[in-house]
Parts: C-alpha cells; sequence; structure tokens
C-alpha cells in the first residue's frame, strides 16, 4: 500500500523537504514553506497540491516533472531549478473555486528548463525567465496577427497556433527550443532564426 504523506496546517521554517518517490504526498491545506528547498523526486501523479503558500524557497525537480498545475499555490520569491514539462504557474478563473487561490510573483525560473509551461494572471516583470535555448512568448494574443502571418520552420505553426489561442488568463508561455524543435520536424538553428524576427519573445 502506497503510504501517504501531509503537510498541512503549519509553517515550515529553513527546513529541506525531500519528496521521494514511493509515497503519495499532500501539500496543504494551510501549509506556508518558508526559506525551505524543496526536492521533488515524485512524479506528478504523486503530488497533490491542496493550498498554501512557499515564500523564497528553492524548488528542484530532480527528473522531469511533467504537467503539474501549480494554481492553487502562492509562490514568492521562489528560485526553480531542473526541469519543468507542461507545468502552469499562477492563478486561474476558469477552472474551479480551488484554482483561484494560488499566484506567482519575484520569482526565478533562470536556472530552469521550461517546455510548455505556463503563466497565468501574474506580473511577468516580476519574473526572471531561462535564456536560449528556452524561450517565451509573452501576451502571444496581442501578437496573434503578426505570428500567425509569419513563416515557421516545420511544424511549428502548430505551436503558434496554441499559443496564440491560449486559456483565459494566459500571460506567457515558455518553450525549450531542442525538444520543440525536434518535435517540429526543424532544428533549433531554424527555429531561433525565425524567433528572432518575431514579436513579443524572450529568448
Amino acid at each position: 500500500m502506497t503510504p501517504n504523506i501531509h503537510y498541512e496546517k503549519r509553517e515550515i521554517v529553513g527546513e529541506r523537504l525531500e519528496l521521494r518517490k514511493g509515497p503519495f504526498y499532500w501539500l496543504g491545506p494551510d501549509l506556508t514553506l518558508r526559506d525551505c528547498t524543496v526536492i521533488i523526486s515524485a512524479a506528478r501523479r504523486a503530488l497533490s497540491l491542496v493550498s498554501g503558500q512557499l515564500v523564497n524557497c528553492t524548488i528542484q525537480a530532480k527528473g522531469q516533472l511533467k504537467g503539474l498545475p501549480w494554481a492553487t499555490m502562492k509562490l514568492k520569491g521562489c528560485r526553480f531549478k531542473g526541469s519543468y514539462t507542461g507545468n502552469d504557474f499562477g492563478f486561474r478563473e476558469d477552472v474551479d473555486e480551488r484554482w483561484r487561490a494560488g499566484g506567482i510573483e519575484d520569482c526565478d525560473f533562470s536556472e530552469a528548463q521550461l517546455e510548455g509551461c505556463r503563466f497565468f494572471n501574474c506580473d511577468m516583470t516580476s519574473i526572471r525567465l531561462p535564456r536560449w535555448p528556452c524561450f517565451t512568448f509573452l501576451d502571444a494574443r496581442r501578437h496573434a496577427a503578426e505570428l500567425a502571418r509569419r513563416a515557421w520552420p516545420g511544424s511549428f505553426d502548430s505551436v503558434i497556433r496554441t499559443v496564440c489561442d491560449p486559456p483565459k488568463g494566459t500571460v506567457a508561455s515558455a518553450w525549450h527550443a531542442p525538444t520543440i524543435a525536434k518535435k517540429s520536424d526543424t532544428t533549433v538553428e531554424e527555429l531561433r532564426a525565425a524567433l528572432e524576427r518575431a514579436p513579443g519573445i524572450f529568448m
């Protein structure tokens, strides 16, 4: 039987938390982690982010953390390291009530690898993004017409269509060039050349 580990209804300060493979972890309700180091080896299916806040924490994904929605958690002044695929950051108003409780501000992703990660309802000027080979579309809906008119290598135009018609509240989406270039039947060099001429992209 899989053990359940609950971190709830308390404040933890200055500790190292290792979320290992094996157990199922519940973060929240009403959990505050402050000045902690959180090491995540567990898979998405073994993590439930119920509610709470992480303040000035370092969050390290040991493997590739896939498909984790952080909408229930408030993230402030945190540093992310490791590889994140399909993670969503910031609160959302288009899902259920629980997903409106979170948020993100003053966080640093400069040492992280982001692929298909989205940011919702936040001030992106307070977010430090990773540079190339990661790249980020900022407010793509506003640039949608111009992005749609451009020629894109391989099948990358399908990514453009997805990016330009995002869920409500999306303010940015970040990608990893080697990963998305391979999926789009193009090269990193061709993709970079196209991105450098396009509006609203941070590289």
